[in-house]
Formats: C-alpha cells, sequence, structure tokens
C-alpha cells in the first residue's frame, strides 16, 4: 500500500472508527478498493497524484450500480489533515451531513 493509504488504515483497522468494520484491497468484478465497510457499502479511495478523473467518474459509476457508495479522499488530506479526513468519513458512516473546512474532501 502507498504510504497515505498505510497512514488512512492505522485508523480505520481493528473497527477503531466508530466500531465499523473495513476491509482494505476489497475485490469487486474488476475493481480493487482501497478500503470497503461491508455493513455500510462505503468505499473510501485515496488518491494520488496520477488518477485518473474520467475513469474514477466511471468507475465510481459502476460501483453505485452494484449499491456501492465511493468517498475519495487525496493523498495530502491524509498526510496533512487526518483528523479532518476520519470526521469525514465518520460522517459518510453515519450518514450525517458532510461538512468539512477542507474542500478537496468529496
Amino acid at each position: 500500500m502507498p504510504d497515505a493509504e498505510v497512514i488512512l488504515w492505522t485508523f480505520l483497522q481493528n473497527r477503531q472508527l466508530g466500531g465499523h468494520k473495513f476491509r482494505r484491497q476489497y475485490v469487486v468484478g474488476r475493481a480493487i478498493l482501497d478500503f470497503y465497510c461491508p455493513q455500510r457499502r462505503l468505499a473510501v479511495e485515496v488518491d494520488g497524484a496520477t488518477h485518473d478523473v474520467d475513469e474514477d467518474e466511471r468507475r465510481d459509476a459502476w460501483l453505485a450500480t452494484k449499491g456501492i457508495q465511493v468517498l475519495r479522499v487525496d493523498n495530502d488530506e491524509v498526510y496533512r489533515e487526518i483528523y479532518d479526513v476520519l470526521v469525514h468519513i465518520t460522517n459518510q458512516l453515519e450518514g450525517r451531513p458532510v461538512h468539512s473546512r477542507n474542500r478537496r474532501l468529496r
């Protein structure tokens, strides 16, 4: 796993985030999800500097047809603002409105 994924995994593993179970490198069809919470059908994808936005949109739309919601965060957010990322993920998991002072979290 890239460094940003390793950092995020340290907070997601062992039900540390609100008791939610996450799996890493979870396979759905031809897609490999960085992190996946099966109970909430939420994928968390950590995007590096070199990713294809159009391809991400197609992949996310395909995953939506499978009932999987995708939350994307940038590597930089994981490095610089991990607690904002964790709040963002928690809000998604709990169905709360997502508010972040960092506009790049999406």
